[in-house]
């Protein structure tokens, strides 16, 4: 049986806090009092079907892309499917745009009707966000999901048209074929960069090294969606020069990815080893 669906304002009075099972959002909103009233609450009742129809659907959610299709019916469902499609024939699931794909579909909720100046749906650190004309969005980027060092800051606004921020890595919620300490991504919408996030992390890697740990992924949790599939669960010191090559097969994804359209930027690190593809002016580091 699912919990209850919990909603209510932080402390500071501005920002929503929506939290469901494992969903949790943070979601803030920028406009006239009574227009950021109304888009709460819409993002609040929608919220209530979000998990239901993500648990019904989870048997094809987990299966690779190829097998899925016309199966998904609930908006979420079919945001997830939609966004790792041009991925394929890279395995993939649609569960790697779930937390990317929730931030979107409530995003676009919050923004129906109305007239926001700027908005934006946090999930875990996937990042929905929705600029006008005159706004612009600043965040940090991270370079390891275990400390959450920050390297440098990105400024968005509209003219950039991302709309969407993800991150990914061994250390994170997921599991991870790689052994990025984080990458992060920045596309049209969250959904599409959380898979390329996941996808990225995936690349960076030494296969074969003996300083890696890896295990099959349904070791450690049975119902995954990677199966047989070996995950990071330890990477010890590596000498400089794996590190920049490992990072540097993080990049190649990261180029074929920019070129097809699919991302805008992102940044890959690792031990120390930061690398940004995309435009130079997206990121200033620290």
């Amino acid at each position: 049986m699912l919990n209850t669906v919990q909603s209510n304002l932080l402390s500071d009075g501005s920002r929503l806090h929506l939290n469901h099972g494992p969903i949790d959002l943070i979601i803030e909103a920028f406009g006239e009092t009574e227009t950021v009233q109304c888009a709460y609450e819409r993002a609040t009742n929608k919220f209530n079907n979000v998990l239901t129809d993500l648990v019904r659907e989870l048997p094809a959610l987990r299966s690779p892309i190829s097998q899925n299709r016309d199966t998904l019916k609930s908006p979420v469902g079919l945001r997830m499917q939609n966004a790792v499609q041009p991925f394929y024939p890279t395995f993939v699931t649609p569960m790697a745009a779930v937390a990317g794909s929730v931030a979107d579909y409530v995003l676009k909720i919050l923004c129906e009707g109305d007239k926001l100046r700027k908005a934006y749906v946090n999930n875990g650190g996937d990042i929905a966000i929705h600029l006008d004309q005159h706004e612009v969005f600043n965040i940090g980027i991270i370079t390891n999901l275990k400390t959450r060092a920050v390297a440098g800051t990105v400024s968005i606004g509209k003219k950039d048209a991302i709309n969407g921020i993800a991150t990914s890595g061994w250390h994170g919620r997921s599991h991870s074929l790689g052994i990025a300490d984080a990458v992060t991504v920045l596309a049209p919408n969250a959904a599409q960069a959380d898979t390329a996030a996941t996808l990225i992390a995936n690349a960076v890697d030494l296969p074969g090294s003996t300083l890696i740990k890896k295990v099959p992924a349904k070791e450690l949790f049975p119902d995954t969606d990677l199966g047989d599939k070996l995950v990071t669960t330890g990477v010890a010191l590596l000498p400089k020069h794996l590190a920049v090559m490992a990072v540097e097969k993080g990049c190649k994804r990261a180029n074929e990815y920019i070129s097809r359209g699919l991302i805008t930027a992102a940044t890959i690190s690792l031990q120390g080893v930061i690398k940004v593809v995309g435009p130079n002016r997206i990121l200033t580091q620290y």
